[in-house]
């Protein structure tokens, strides 16, 4: 079976940067999807101590990854990369499930799922 998220190597050398800061290095990255944003969806990432039931989990390059079972199907194939460039860094996050997206990227919509946009 694939892995619901796809964390690159770049992608997790930088949280495990984030979790040396914050002093998360015990925890896992859940990765999971909102309502609101431009388009209706919206994405979000933070550190996390407890599973969900139905929390699908993984480990890539070290980090412990958990998704929400209602997410897996709308995050199902999405690489998380960091990019680093003169303006500075930030993770990309491509989806291939996402149909449409806003300007910021942040914010999509699905085939299956509008979510709840909110004026921007």
């Amino acid at each position: 079976m694939s892995e619901v998220v796809i964390l690159t190597e770049a992608a997790a050398l930088q949280i495990k940067d984030m979790m040396k800061e914050h002093d998360e290095t015990d925890a896992m990255l859940r990765v999971a999807v909102k309502g609101g944003g431009c388009s209706g969806l919206s994405y979000g990432m933070g550190f996390e101590h407890e599973l969900q039931d139905g929390d699908t989990t993984t480990e890539q390059h070290g980090i412990k990854l958990v998704v929400a079972k209602n997410d897996a199907a709308i995050l199902n194939g999405t690489k998380i990369d960091y990019k680093q460039s003169m303006m500075g860094g930030g993770f990309t996050i491509d989806n291939p499930n996402a149909i449409a997206s806003c300007g910021c990227g942040s914010s999509f919509v699905t085939a299956t799922n509008k979510g709840t946009p909110e004026n921007c």
